[in-house]
């Protein structure tokens, strides 16, 4: 969320090509992605908030190495070692909100917690992009290793342990791999989480440079994208959640998935447009591409047994993290600058999205769950 607003400053500032900057948001996300692959088989083997406390701390020293470089590829490099431990944390989050609620209130934990990610781009986005016209690009790094290292203090004493899963048996390597992997309901959810996020993180990481070379924002007034889409999912997240937990998780997505359909094509063939019109736009295109992760989300914590959830809650997080990876690459690949210094073929990412999108939803009806609808 820091760097995806930067993105137009990354490439003047180190003369990088729209492909290069996507190697820098895919950097984290595709080392986030193996590092998740590889706890899913020993993560249940620990007490989950040791576990949050061991990757959060190399999260936060990583965040301090961001800040810390001054050059295109020790960024890169900084971005790696903190996705080793990032990628780590997003599913041990959604493995402990899988073992502290009943399936009947999951969704509606799910979303305020995913309401917490709109607020920080409330206050972290243009908290970030002001500090980084401010002063430079590292300073946002060093502020938001300071909030990490308060954070961790939180955790340590607030986050109670969750433990019961070390009594059940433990499984091998190669036994784990067969239970996590070779079940087809399994493998469908993975396959929809995968399809789920390469749709959206397509679009993503070029929203800013799009915004400012074709429709006419400024540097300045990118935070308010962040800031309107932000602060509509701080409310609509808890209400998705409420929603998905009283009709059934999968009718909520299915709504929420084809609803996103619409902004996903509006904001990839947006022309210069007022800025009010673009910031209804993309907080409209927030509020559902937001709102479809909460009850996908809450559904893969039950297709899975509970002595395994936390092992296949990594690899789903593996999967999100390198479908995002995959899908900036993509993106990179397809997206070009013209003579004039136009973001040219983002309707194509768009077109590419809504057909991954359009597979999500036929996989999610195929999809079997161990508890609740």
């Amino acid at each position: 969320m820091i760097i995806m607003p930067l993105g137009d400053e990354f490439m003047r500032l180190f003369e990088i090509s729209p492909q290069e900057f996507s190697f820098l948001v895919s950097a984290y996300t595709l080392s986030a992605g193996s590092a998740s692959f590889s706890s899913a088989f020993f993560i249940d083997r620990f007490d989950r908030k040791k576990a949050l406390v061991f990757v959060y701390t190399g999260f936060t020293i990583g965040t301090l190495l961001c800040g810390l470089s001054n050059s295109y590829i020790l960024l890169l490099l900084a971005r790696i070692v903190t996705g080793l431990f990032g990628g780590v944390i997003n599913g041990l989050l959604f493995t402990i909100i899988g073992d502290a609620f009943p399936v009947e209130k999951r969704s509606s934990a799910m979303g305020v917690v995913m309401s917490a990610f709109s607020f920080a781009s409330v206050i972290g986005v243009p908290s970030g992009l002001y500090l980084a016209n401010l002063y430079n690009w590292q300073f946002p790094f060093y502020v938001m290793a300071a909030f990490a290292f308060l954070i961790l203090m939180m955790i340590i004493f607030f986050i109670p342990s969750y433990n019961s899963h070390l009594n059940l048996e433990k499984k091998s390597p190669i036994a784990l791999l067969k239970i996590l992997l070779m079940k087809r309901n399994q493998q469908l959810a993975l396959i929809f989480m995968l399809l789920l996020v390469l749709g959206q993180f397509m679009i993503i990481p070029f929203i800013t440079p799009y915004m400012i070379r074709n429709v006419g924002f400024t540097q300045e007034q990118i935070p308010f994208i962040y800031f309107v889409g932000g602060g509509l999912t701080m409310f609509s997240g808890p209400l998705v959640g409420k929603l998905a937990d009283k009709f059934g998780r999968k009718k909520v997505f299915l709504i929420m998935a084809s609803f996103s359909i619409i902004p996903m094509f509006i904001i990839t063939n947006l022309p210069s447009i007022p800025i009010y019109l673009a910031l209804i736009i993309t907080g409209v295109f927030f509020v559902f591409i937001s709102g479809r992760m909460i009850p996908s989300n809450s559904l893969m914590t039950s297709v899975v047994l509970p002595e395994n959830r936390g092992g296949f809650m990594s690899l789903s997080s593996s999967f999100q993290q390198v479908g995002a990876g995959l899908a900036s690459i993509i993106s990179g690949i397809l997206i070009y600058k013209s003579s004039d210094g136009l973001i040219m073929n983002y309707e194509w990412v768009g077109y590419l999205g809504i057909m991954l999108t359009f597979f999500a939803i036929y996989i999610s009806f195929k999809l079997t769950t161990l508890e609740g609808k």
